[in-house]
């Protein structure tokens, strides 16, 4: 003989997990971290004038069912970009060579792990 046992409940925490995720309210979380890693990057940027520090930016981006941060640096001197030459080295004009500093991947790293952290916990 085949007891079949009705189930309690319903289905509202689902259905509001579903909700969130169908309004992108993760999206809140990448630029909030956006905007922290704005600021990461411009107190760990080299300062010579202070261009290339205050020219940093983020842009949510949402494509093909996947959502990232990327961070943007704009300065331009010479036709070459500053956050890129102060990050990994330039040749100089004379033939010696500036060695480059890594300044970005430390400023960056700690926000991918918190980043990780509360996008779990807030599609979990």
């Amino acid at each position: 003989m085949i007891v079949l046992q009705a189930n309690k409940g319903n289905y509202d925490e689902t259905y509001e997990w579903l909700e969130k995720l169908r309004r992108r309210e993760y999206l809140k979380i990448l630029n909030k971290y956006g905007e922290i890693g704005v600021s990461a990057l411009a107190s760990s940027t080299p300062v010579d004038s202070g261009v290339t520090a205050a020219s940093w930016s983020y842009k949510v981006e949402v494509s093909n069912g996947s959502s990232g941060i990327s961070w943007h640096n704009p300065h331009v001197h010479d036709g070459g970009i500053i956050a890129l030459i102060l990050q990994l080295g330039h040749g100089t004009g004379t033939g010696g060579y500036v060695e480059g500093r890594d300044y970005i991947n430390p400023a960056l790293q700690p926000l991918f792990e918190q980043i990780l952290e509360e996008l779990r916990s807030e599609v979990a």
